[in-house]
Parts: structure tokens; C-alpha cells; sequence
């Protein structure tokens, strides 16, 4: 027994020796087929889009002007389901490891001109807007709300199916389950964007969702160039947030194709982030705003108070500045907004962890004591997981600091990485996560050092953007259903699953794989200490 299982350990090792020998071979840091894969993978999505309504783009109803979405007349181009759904498959999976090839290409020296990757990253983000969305129908639901509020409705308190089943409506009778018995849980900024997108569209799904595009597509490309600026002349570190975010596959994909209202929600934080060096009130201002989009924010929120925690002046300030429009919008313009919010709590998505738990939970003590049990644990497995990040995640001061060298004492520096941490550990242990809410942790991983936790992002990212292909509510043949569960259910689940797992191990052999300097030695380099963690 002990010889076999010697051998059997032998054996294992010599496999993995050989994958990673594989992994690590100069054909995964080659720039150039990366950003080939990454192009082809963004061609393939707009080329898909470009084919007009089908399984997987949306219905966007009569075209009145010559306004984008641009799409084929309808029939020209007839997409199957198995067409349309293996070919997004085969562009999000060449765009992830296209991604992979370029972050190992930028560790292993490649320093390619930042502008131009910028450039190319805009290009085929706005490409990706000027079609029709895929597979998600969110921005109907916009698009719907934002007409209640033109009809003067408040869609707080009404659903859009309330209108269009006793009376008909040229926008909403486009909108698609499964949200249309839904209120909105947006904040009272995200409600104000999506009145303007439906009074310019005055009346009409198809210009509506064009102007919802936009307000998807600037923020987008504003969050890139900030994040750009703040990492100042260190090529590198501008090459990654180049690379996280206007040429990220993963986020071009969840994001723009999918007119998600993420970056919107995001832009305001990240500009707070441009100001903590300058105004902490500013900032706070700026952070408030997000709060006003989305209450998920709030990370960003804790990661700049913790930021500012040792000064108590500036945590004064980032508190005032953030309490203004967050009390004009919740206290004064939309209380029930606030209530509104909490309906967005309880729910279990599918292709997260929760669904492999949930399933033989309930069986024991019901559905409903399940999901309760599941939030709860989620909760928990956050806070486990944030402090394991906390530990194994790499120091490294965000350029730009005269007045001192030690990352520790820069609440810029703090916030980055606070912001990753906490924003990172939600999605891995939440039980409804969805691919668009990873621009959160991708933006602050752009001005870190590199890391595990960028391969895991782009390792779920990419998991759930493939479970997340046939996610309309459209009806699919029995066999693409039955391959889309396995896929969703099985594989997706897993893959974050996975996720924690490889967490949890790396935080139990980082000590052993990186053992902390001696006290005489810390004492002698304190700063090269903590920028290598």
C-alpha cells in the first residue's frame, strides 16, 4: 500500500509538473496572439448582433430613423440557436484566454504602446454599442421604467406588466420576462438616466435602448481613462488597467453587449478615486453619487473611509461629501428608492455556488429555510474570505504619491486595495452573482500588482458569461436547453465553487511559499517589504 501510493503521488506530481510546463511555455505570453484572440472574440459578438433579432439578440421593435442599433432587415440573415450560441461560446472562451496570454505577456516584460491599446479597446467597445444587446433583456427593463416615468408612473410601486396587460404601449409591449411583474430596485440617479434614455426615445423601444447603450458605453470608456491617468507613468500598471477594463473581452462582453447599467454606476466611484489625493470632500461627493445608482457601492464607501481612517479630518469630510447626495436623493427625491433596494436581497442565481447547496438543503428544511440559511452563509464566507485576501493580496502604492513611499500610510493606496478586496470576496461568495458585477473588483486590479486573483477573476468571469449565453427567456429547443443546464448548473457552479477552493488554498500556502522576512531584515528594507507583500 504505501509503494502504490507512492507511486499514485509520484505520478500526480510528474502530471502536474507537465501542465504547468505547458501553461508556462512562451505560447501563453505571446502579445500578439492574445490581442488577436481578444479582437476576434469582440468581432464575433458584434458580428452575431450585427445578424439581427434571434435566439440570442433581442427584439428591439420598429426602427423610426436611421439611429443605432444597426442591425441586418429581418430575415436576411436567419441565426439558429446553433449557430448563434456555440459562436459566442467560441469568442468569450478565445477572449478569455486571449486576456490570460496578454497579462502573462505584460509579467513577463511585453510594454506595448499604451495609447494605441487604449485606442483599440475603445474602438471595439463602441463597435459593441452600435449593434443590437445579446442575451440579457435588463436594458428592456430600463428602457421600461424609465417610460413609466415619462407616462408619469412611479416605478417604485408599478410594474410594467401592470400597464401594457390593461392598455397598450408601443415601448413596453417589447419588454421580456422574466422582470416585467418587477419594481425597480435602481437608485434614484440610475431611475433619472432611464427616464432621459426614454423621453429621447420618445416612445420607441429601438431609440431607447440606443441612448441606454450610450450611458453604458461613455461611462465605460471614462472609468478606462481615469484609471489610465491615476497609474500615471509606470507603463506597466497602465498597460493592465488598459487591459481590465476599454480591452477587457470579459467586461466588453458583460458590459457594453449586454447594456448593462454597471459602468454608470461605477464611473461616479471611480472619479471619487481620481480626488482622494486632492479633496476628500470631493470624493465623498463623488462615492454619494454612486450610492444614488446602485447601493452595492457601498464597498467602495467602506474601502475609502478605511483609506482615510488615520486621519480623522478627511474621514469627516469623505463622510459630509458622501451624506449630501445620498440624503437629497433618499431623503428628499425618492425615499421608497431605499426600499425599493432590499427587494434585490434573497435571491439564489443560477451558475453560482448556491445552487449545489440549495438543491439538497431544501430537501432537509424547505425552500425557504434554504435560502435563508444560503444568504446568511454568504454573508459569512465574505468576511472569511476578504481577510484571506487581505492577507495574500500584494501591496504595491498606486503612483502618483509625493509625500511617501510606504503603500500602508497612501489612503489612495488602502482604498485600491480595499476596494478589491471587499468587492472581489462579494462576488465569490454571493449567492447571486452575475459576470457584469465584476467591472468592480477588474477596476482597482488595474492599479495593483499582479496577482492569483486576476487569473480567478478572468477564470469566473468567463464561466459565467458562457452559462449566461442562452439566458433570455426566449424558448430554446429541448436539446440546447438540456445542454445550457449542464453547462450553467454543472460546469458554471463548479467553476465558482473552484474559485473558493483555490482561495482558501492560496491563503493556506502563501506563508509556505513565501516565508516573512526576519525582524532585523524588515527593519532594514520596511518599504521593499511591504510593496512585495
Amino acid at each position: 500500500m504505501p509503494t502504490s501510493r507512492g507511486n499514485m503521488r509520484a505520478a500526480v506530481t510528474a502530471q502536474w509538473a507537465r501542465v504547468r510546463a505547458f501553461v508556462t511555455a512562451p505560447w501563453s505570453a505571446n502579445p500578439r496572439a492574445g490581442l488577436a484572440m481578444v479582437v476576434a472574440s469582440a468581432l464575433i459578438t458584434i458580428a452575431v448582433a450585427f445578424c439581427g433579432p434571434s435566439s440570442v439578440a433581442l427584439k428591439l421593435g420598429p426602427r423610426i430613423d436611421y439611429l443605432p442599433p444597426w442591425y441586418l432587415p429581418v430575415g436576411t440573415v436567419d441565426l439558429s440557436e446553433w449557430v448563434a450560441v456555440p459562436a459566442l461560446w467560441t469568442g468569450l472562451f478565445l477572449g478569455a484566454i486571449g486576456l490570460w496570454m496578454c497579462w502573462r505577456a505584460v509579467n513577463t516584460g511585453w510594454r506595448p504602446n499604451n495609447r494605441r491599446l487604449f485606442l483599440l479597446g475603445s474602438g471595439l467597445s463602441v463597435l459593441t454599442c452600435l449593434v443590437p444587446p445579446l442575451t440579457s433583456a435588463d436594458v428592456l427593463m430600463y428602457a421600461a421604467y424609465g417610460r413609466l416615468q415619462v407616462l408619469g408612473l412611479n416605478p417604485y410601486n408599478i410594474t410594467p406588466a401592470e400597464i401594457f396587460r390593461s392598455e397598450f404601449d408601443p415601448l413596453l409591449v417589447w419588454t421580456e420576462r422574466p422582470w416585467q411583474d418587477t419594481p425597480s430596485v435602481y437608485g434614484p440617479l440610475a431611475s433619472a438616466s432611464q427616464w432621459l434614455a426614454a423621453w429621447l426615445g420618445d416612445g420607441n423601444m429601438h431609440n431607447t435602448v440606443f441612448w441606454l447603450q450610450m450611458f453604458a458605453l461613455v461611462p465605460f470608456l471614462l472609468i478606462g481613462a481615469v484609471i489610465v491617468l491615476l497609474a500615471r507613468d509606470d507603463h506597466k500598471i497602465q498597460t493592465r488597467a488598459v487591459l481590465f477594463t476599454v480591452l477587457n473581452p470579459i467586461m466588453i462582453w458583460s458590459v457594453l453587449a449586454g447594456a448593462h447599467n454597471e459602468a454608470f454606476t461605477l464611473v461616479f466611484a471611480i472619479v471619487g478615486l481620481w480626488f482622494m489625493r486632492r479633496s476628500p470632500f470631493v470624493a465623498g461627493l463623488f462615492i454619494g453619487l454612486a450610492g444614488t445608482v446602485k447601493v452595492s457601492l457601498v464597498f467602495y464607501g467602506i474601502a475609502m473611509a478605511w483609506g482615510y481612517r488615520r486621519d480623522w479630518r478627511k474621514l469627516l469630510q469623505l463622510a459630509v461629501g458622501a451624506a449630501l447626495p445620498l440624503a437629497v436623493a433618499y431623503g428628499l427625491w425618492a425615499p421608497q428608492a431605499l426600499l425599493a433596494a432590499g427587494r434585490n436581497t434573497g435571491y439564489i442565481s443560477a451558475g453560482s455556488w448556491a445552487p449545489w447547496l440549495q438543491t439538497p438543503l431544501s430537501w432537509v428544511v424547505g425552500d425557504f429555510a434554504a435560502r435563508g440559511f444560503i444568504g446568511w452563509a454568504g454573508w459569512v464566507m465574505m468576511a472569511i474570505v476578504a481577510w484571506m485576501l487581505s492577507r495574500v493580496l500584494p501591496w504595491r502604492l498606486v503612483p502618483g504619491n509625493p509625500d511617501d513611499d510606504e503603500p500602508r500610510h497612501d489612503p489612495l493606496t488602502i482604498t485600491v486595495r480595499t476596494a478589491a478586496i471587499l468587492t472581489a470576496s462579494w462576488l465569490v461568495t454571493s449567492p447571486y452573482t452575475l459576470s457584469w458585477y465584476d467591472l468592480t473588483t477588474w477596476v482597482p486590479l488595474g492599479l495593483m500588482a499582479a496577482s492569483r486573483l486576476d487569473v480567478l477573476m478572468i477564470w469566473r468571469g468567463l464561466w459565467l458569461s458562457v452559462a449566461y449565453v442562452t439566458g433570455r427567456s426566449v424558448e430554446f429547443s429541448p436539446t440546447m436547453k438540456s445542454i445550457t443546464d449542464v453547462v450553467r448548473d454543472g460546469f458554471c457552479s463548479g467553476a465558482q465553487v473552484l474559485v473558493l477552493v483555490l482561495v482558501v488554498h492560496w491563503w493556506w500556502t502563501w506563508g509556505r511559499e513565501l516565508p516573512p522576512l526576519p525582524r532585523w531584515l524588515r527593519r532594514r528594507v520596511p518599504v521593499a517589504a511591504a510593496r512585495t507583500g
